[in-house]
C-alpha cells in the first residue's frame, strides 16, 4: 500500500495495490485529517484520502465561509485515477458531502454519517452569522444558529456537558422561513446515497435528517438507504477503526458499545457502494 502525503491542501491518500475506488473521507467540525479511517478503508481494498479542508494554509481558520471549490482538486484527482468516485463525511462534513453530491455528478456514491439535511451558519463567535459555504465567491444560503437556545442549553447542563440537539431545533423553527433555501435539493444527486444516524445523538438532530433527505429524495422517485440504532450518538464507528476520545466541550449521546453497534449495522450497506 502506498501513503502518499497531500499538500494543496493538506492531506493523505493511502492507495492499495489495485484499488478501483477512490473514496474523499471528509472529518467533521475537528476539521482534522481522517488518516485512521482512511487506513482502515484502504484495508478494504479501496483508495481513501482526505483532506484538510478549514485551518490549512491559505484556508479560512474557522468552518466558517469554506469554498466548496477546495474540494474540487482532490475530487479531480481520485475520478481520474479510480473507476468509481465516492464521498464520505460526518458531521459537518457529512454537509460537505451531501452538497458535494448536488454539484458533481462523476460522485457515483455519498455516505454521509451524523447528517443534516440543510446547510448551517459556520462555526465561529463573530456576528453577523455567515455561512459555513460558499460556491463561485457566494454564501450558501444557511439557517443561522439560535444564539439564545444554544446559551440556555449551556446554563441547563448545570456544568455537565451541554446538548445542543435542542437548539438546533429551535433554529430550524425560529428560522423557518430560511430553512427552504437552505435544504441541501439532494434529488440532485445522481449516485447512490447511504445515511448513518443515531437515534441518542445529542450534538444535532441526525435521525431527522436522514428521513428528511430520504423523503425528499423519494419524492424525486430516488433510493436512499438510512441505517440507525435507537441507542447511538453523534459519533459512529466502523468496523476496525480505533474510538478517538470525544470532544470534552458538548455531549455526544450514545455509547461506545452502541456507537459501535451503529457501524456495524452501516458497514454492509457503505461497503457495498464501494
Amino acid at each position: 500500500m502506498r501513503e502518499i502525503a497531500l499538500t494543496d491542501p493538506e492531506g493523505v491518500l493511502l492507495e492499495p495495490e489495485g484499488a478501483s475506488t477512490g473514496v474523499l473521507v471528509l472529518s467533521g467540525s475537528s476539521g482534522r485529517i481522517e488518516t485512521d479511517r482512511c487506513r482502515m478503508l484502504a484495508s478494504h481494498g479501496v483508495a481513501a484520502a482526505s483532506i484538510r479542508y478549514f485551518g490549512g494554509p491559505g484556508q479560512p481558520d474557522e468552518a466558517r465561509l469554506i469554498p466548496l471549490e477546495t474540494f474540487d482538486e482532490v475530487l479531480a484527482d481520485l475520478h481520474s485515477r479510480y473507476q468509481r468516485l465516492v464521498v464520505l463525511g460526518t458531521s459537518w462534513g457529512a454537509q460537505a458531502a451531501l452538497l458535494l453530491g448536488t454539484l458533481h455528478p462523476e460522485i457515483d456514491a455519498v455516505v454521509a454519517i451524523s447528517p443534516t439535511y440543510v446547510s448551517w451558519a459556520g462555526l465561529s463567535q463573530e456576528r453577523p452569522q455567515r455561512s459555513s459555504w460558499t460556491l463561485r465567491g457566494e454564501q450558501v444560503p444557511f439557517v443561522p444558529f439560535d444564539d439564545e437556545a444554544i446559551e440556555d442549553a449551556v446554563e441547563e447542563s448545570h456544568g455537565e456537558l451541554p446538548s445542543f440537539c435542542e437548539a438546533y431545533l429551535s433554529a430550524l423553527e425560529k428560522y423557518a422561513d430560511r430553512v427552504p433555501a437552505a435544504t441541501v435539493p439532494v434529488e440532485r444527486i445522481a449516485g447512490d446515497v447511504v445515511l448513518v444516524a443515531g437515534g441518542d445523538d445529542a450534538l444535532w438532530p441526525s435521525v431527522l435528517s436522514a428521513e428528511a433527505v430520504r423523503r425528499r429524495r423519494t419524492a424525486h422517485d430516488l433510493e436512499t438507504i438510512v441505517v440507525t440504532h435507537p441507542d447511538a450518538g453523534h459519533r459512529v464507528v466502523l468496523p476496525g477503526e480505533p474510538v478517538l476520545p470525544l470532544s470534552p466541550r458538548l455531549a455526544w449521546g450514545g455509547s461506545e458499545a452502541a456507537d459501535r453497534e451503529l457501524g456495524l449495522r452501516a458497514w454492509p450497506e457503505i461497503a457495498a457502494l464501494l
